[in-house]
């Protein structure tokens, strides 16, 4: 579960959805601060551009290929075993542990209260049973100290196993990086997927999702948003990657591998691990 391709500069996890679920569960019976970056193209290009945000989604504890440009770009650089691991799929699978295990669910994000009331709802109807201690949509603003303090306490308080942060790339990336250290759950940054669960936004069709065309769908759905973002991100993409693949280029790393490999050694779940032992073990969450 350690193993890491370099895509670019950003290192993302080879890993399939059932062991990307497994990661997270064993993190989450941990009962400290850990967060997973849902990677794709926009992210990868993000951490080519600042060093920071690059150190931020390096020292995650899990960065799973959701975009399938990259999971594509893991598999042309060697890595056989890479799968394509959508965030949505992810989100899903655990709202089912929840509503079958009783794992604790935090909702931090959405675009308004009214969303994530919709979000809670929709949750609800899917998933029977679904375990939602906490919910939050944070103002369009920086919180102050006392404001942040308190969401810290709040959900540390609920129990929460597990916190969807949806405030948008990088945003929330640089969230979950600086609350690691305070909140005792896993973060899953999850974009844009509370608008989706509402029903504001709609998923590209799954042929378009098979053959990367997702982003097409996006842009002739928000043309005024993703344009600009498309338009300078996709073809620097590209022209980056093929000079990894084909020309052999190395970008300079923003963590040292040995900081990767100990931090994502220090998280791992052993094989054909019982979580729910593992969490048995570490106590109650």
């Amino acid at each position: 579960m350690n193993n890491r391709c370099t895509v670019i500069t950003m290192d993302v996890n080879v890993t399939d959805l059932s062991k990307a679920v497994t990661q997270i569960e064993y993190l989450a019976s941990l009962n400290q601060g850990a967060y997973v970056c849902v990677s794709n193209v926009h992210m990868c290009m993000e951490t080519f551009d600042s060093k920071e945000f690059r150190t931020v989604v390096n020292a995650a504890d899990l960065v799973v290929p959701d975009g399938r440009p990259v999971f594509w770009a893991q598999r042309l650089l060697g890595a056989g075993a890479a799968k394509q691991v959508r965030g949505q799929d992810i989100m899903n699978s655990l709202c089912e542990k929840s509503a079958e295990q009783g794992l604790k669910v935090g909702l931090y994000g959405g675009s308004s209260d009214q969303v994530l009331d919709q979000v809670k709802q929709k949750l609800g109807e899917a998933f029977p049973g679904i375990t939602i201690k906490y919910a939050y949509s944070p103002p369009f603003r920086i919180l102050t100290d006392a404001e942040d303090n308190q969401v810290i306490a709040d959900i540390n308080a609920a129990g929460v196993d597990i916190l969807f942060v949806g405030i948008g790339c990088p945003k929330q990336e640089r969230w979950m990086a600086e609350h690691a250290s305070s909140l005792h759950c896993v973060m899953l940054g999850v974009g844009a997927a509370y608008d989706f669960i509402a029903g504001s936004k709609k998923h590209a069709p799954r042929w378009m999702q098979s053959v990367g065309l997702e982003w097409v769908f996006r842009l002739l759905s928000e043309p005024t948003r993703l344009w600009q973002r498309y338009l300078k991100q996709n073809p620097r993409f590209i022209y980056h990657f093929v000079s990894q693949w084909l020309f052999g280029k190395r970008y300079t790393p923003a963590t040292p591998e040995s900081t990767v490999l100990a931090r994502s050694g220090d998280s791992i779940a052993p094989e054909n691990v019982n979580i729910g032992e593992l969490a048995k073990l570490d106590g109650p969450n």
